[in-house]
């Protein structure tokens, strides 16, 4: 997967994930802005592949100023012909309906199987595929069970953001006794999606390995390819997305990229 300043044709589709934005991350939060402002409204598509937010503690959230101003930033890009597309991550599962309505973002269940500029594409999160790590698969289980959700979105929206920041720091300490491994995707888990989907292409995120892996399933060969994560605020920046052209050229574009605002 190469880095490039200009797509060899105009792209069809972009796709980033794992941006984390929240208040805290002010570079990290114009950077994506910028990315809103330049490279998506080329795009006829632009999928967001989890974790565009740090947490989520529900649509009615969107009223605070941050949450607003990016929600509209979506907007601005849906309102230009950009088709907007939604898929969960571990932090941001709670997007719903509201979200999808005030951005013109449409929401979309993994793995979500579609054809852009003549390749089968398989496109997810990543997280359900980290099957070694059992104890956020027991995590995962019950907070996307639809009974908890309705309970916990029944709470005060103050109270959620408290459960929240518990439940972060608790999978803050549960990290730093694991394994890079045991967090990482399980192989046999990406070869049943390919299975079972018989898709040529695989799309996501999650891990922040960004990398390219070539698989051969079932006699098929087959790629993956693992987005970036973002970070503008701690170190040299990080960050990019993927594009599909118009001739069918898949690339990886870094933040360099991006003009700084004046």
């Amino acid at each position: 997967m190469t880095s490039s300043a200009k797509a060899q044709s105009a792209p069809v589709a972009l796709f980033v994930s794992d941006i984390h934005l929240q208040p805290g991350l002010p570079r990290t939060t114009e950077a994506f802005l910028q990315f809103l402002r330049q490279a998506a409204p080329c795009a006829r598509q632009l999928f967001l592949l989890g974790d565009l937010f740090e947490y989520w503690a529900g649509d009615d959230d969107l009223e605070t100023p941050y949450l607003h101003e990016i929600a509209g930033a979506l907007r601005t890009v849906s309102d230009a012909g950009v088709q907007l597309f939604w898929i969960a991550g571990n932090r941001d599962f709670l997007v719903g309906q509201g979200f999808a309505d005030a951005t013109g973002t449409r929401l979309l269940q993994e793995p979500y199987l579609t054809n852009i500029a003549g390749h089968s594409l398989v496109l997810l999160h990543g997280d359900a595929q980290c099957t070694d790590d059992q104890g956020y698969m027991q995590f995962r289980a019950m907070v996307r069970q639809e009974q908890w959700q309705r309970q916990f979105l029944a709470m005060p929206l103050a109270q959620r953001k408290a459960v929240i920041d518990g439940m972060r720091a608790g999978s803050k300490d549960a990290q730093q006794g694991k394994s890079y491994e045991i967090m990482d995707v399980n192989p046999g888990a990406i070869d049943a999606v390919f299975a079972g989907t018989d898709a040529r292409v695989m799309i996501h995120g999650h891990t922040h390995r960004p990398a390219v892996h070539e698989h051969d399933v079932n006699g098929i060969a087959r790629t993956r390819y693992v987005l970036p994560d973002w970070d503008c605020d701690a170190g040299t920046p990080r960050g990019g997305w993927l594009a599909i052209a118009e001739d069918g050229t898949i690339e990886c574009f870094g933040l360099e990229g991006l003009q700084a605002s004046s």
